[in-house]
């Protein structure tokens, strides 16, 4: 066992079974899906925003790192600020055709728009 692993197995307190192994979650980092095949679906939304418009780009498949790469190239190039993070990328304002151009730019062929 790890040196200092206590806060992995804080449900279990104690156990009479001498052969008791503490089961980890092996949280195993997934793979990003190449850009051809990543399922992007864009959107507007206005829900809990105050009014404001986002752009919504929902469904990517990968690394935190890899949206957050993908999220920095869509603000920088519509000139706007946002998040990425949980699979979803905002971004502020109503981008919605310049960022489906963008993707397809990228490679993202199957990114469609949503309502």
């Amino acid at each position: 066992m790890k040196n200092n692993d206590w806060k992995e197995r804080l449900n279990v307190v104690y156990s009479t079974n001498p052969n008791f192994n503490y089961e980890m979650e092996d949280d195993e980092e997934q793979v990003t899906l190449e850009p051809a095949l990543q399922n992007l679906r864009v959107q507007l939304d206005r829900k809990n925003r105050g009014g404001k418009v986002v752009t919504l780009i929902t469904g990517f498949v990968g690394t935190d790192n890899d949206l957050k790469e993908l999220g920095k190239l869509l603000k920088s190039k519509c000139g706007v600020g946002g998040s990425a993070k949980d699979g979803e990328i905002i971004v502020q304002g109503d981008f919605k055709q310049k960022v489906l151009d963008l993707l397809k730019k990228e490679g993202y062929t199957k990114s469609k728009p949503v309502g």
